[in-house]
């Protein structure tokens, strides 16, 4: 699983105009999964996204969770983040999960993301042309891929 993970203000995404869903501060997950992608997969990236310590503490320090704030989470599926730009011009998908496996993967990440933050995570609907909007807040922008473990 790829995420590129974003300290938002606020976050909204539109399906045909309509708002799906509307977050306040907190975080906007764009989530890429791949065919080798697995549950110990969405154990540890939920877990790590919980407890990612990127927001201001009481004295304005980068050192409190999305938990410790309260913060909202806006999950949203991108199998792009999955393109390989190694030839040509044209990017392939090739390692992107098709959606009979990335779906159910998508909902076990989100429910267990739930489960690690203790409130509803906004989520994107897979597969729709999606039209997302943020206030990237820093901006902080953090790159997490499961199978590096950075």
């Amino acid at each position: 699983m790829r995420a590129l993970v974003q300290r938002v203000s606020t976050a909204e995404v539109l399906i045909d105009g309509k708002s799906a869903a509307r977050i306040g501060a907190g975080l906007l997950v764009l989530l890429g999964i791949e065919e080798a992608d697995q549950d110990e997969d969405i154990e540890w990236l939920a877990g790590k996204l919980a407890r990612l310590r990127i927001f201001s503490d009481s004295e304005g320090k980068m050192n409190a969770c999305i938990t410790e704030i309260g913060g909202d989470a806006l999950v949203v599926s991108q199998f792009t983040l999955h393109a390989s730009t190694k030839k040509g011009n044209r990017p392939s998908f090739i390692r992107a999960a098709r959606p009979e496996a990335a779906i159910p993967l998508y909902e076990k990440f989100l429910a267990r993301l739930e489960g690690e933050i203790g409130r509803p995570v906004g989520r994107g609907v897979f597969g729709a042309d999606m039209k997302v909007s943020l206030v990237n807040d820093g901006p902080v922008t953090i790159w997490m891929d499961t199978k590096a473990k950075e």
